[in-house]
């Protein structure tokens, strides 16, 4: 009896709901690509997860990181840390495209040429890509896209059409400080991604435990 009292208390607890988004906590990433004359463009994303050395990242097709990305195959994934915040969101209500597409324009986003410029960041060369790094983001990761997927919007036709699409990571860039020395590994002590929770940034808090394949 007790047990089913237990499942009939966390039942009651919980409500159906309809969140207009489902970013229940994903990393920041601000995409360098550059479209067919070599402008440089910044796109900053949450949708993103890794397995290997392979990345999967959700775009909107208007962005023009998108289409820099699909056209010249090459990107830079760059990973800020709480620090940068103030920077992503200077980048966040724009875009490179011009003219601005008609669903961002309706978002309030305008066009911005120099995004480097507006937040107040360095490039760096890559070594095998040809987009540039950010040289204040604490990881920068180079990739070659590999596939690219179409994605429906929702039923209602409410959400701008989107791609998946799926990337090979070719050379990870680390700030020193945040990896632990003489090793290849990153210290989870010191460095701390920029996390979007429900359109709100959040970095990490102390750590709660390691997991059992732990290497540090």
């Amino acid at each position: 009896m007790r047990a089913i009292s237990i499942v009939f208390l966390q039942m009651s607890n919980s409500i159906t709901i309809r969140p207009s988004v489902l970013y229940f906590g994903t990393p920041v990433a601000i995409l360098s690509t550059t479209d067919g004359e070599g402008q440089v463009n910044l796109t900053p994303m949450s949708s993103i997860w890794a397995l290997g050395d392979r990345l999967v990242l959700g775009l909107a097709e208007a962005s023009q990181g998108c289409a820099n990305l699909l056209a010249q195959k090459e990107v830079v994934v760059n990973l800020p840390g709480p620090a940068q915040q103030a920077a992503v969101e200077r980048l966040a209500p724009t875009t490179g495209r011009w003219p601005v597409p008609v669903d961002k324009t309706g978002m309030g986003y305008r066009h911005e040429a120099d995004k480097f410029a507006l937040a107040g960041w360095t490039p760096v060369p890559a070594l095998q890509v040809r987009p540039p790094r950010v040289a204040e983001c604490p990881l920068q990761l180079e990739a070659r896209l590999l596939a690219a997927h179409e994605c429906q919007p929702d039923a209602g036709g409410n959400a701008p059409p989107l791609r998946i699409i799926e990337v090979q990571v070719v050379k990870v860039h680390a700030h020193r400080g945040i990896v632990h020395p003489g090793t290849q590994h990153v210290d989870t002590d010191q460095w701390s991604p920029l996390l979007y929770v429900f359109r709100h940034y959040f970095g990490t808090g102390s750590r709660l435990e390691r997991n059992f394949r732990a290497e540090t």
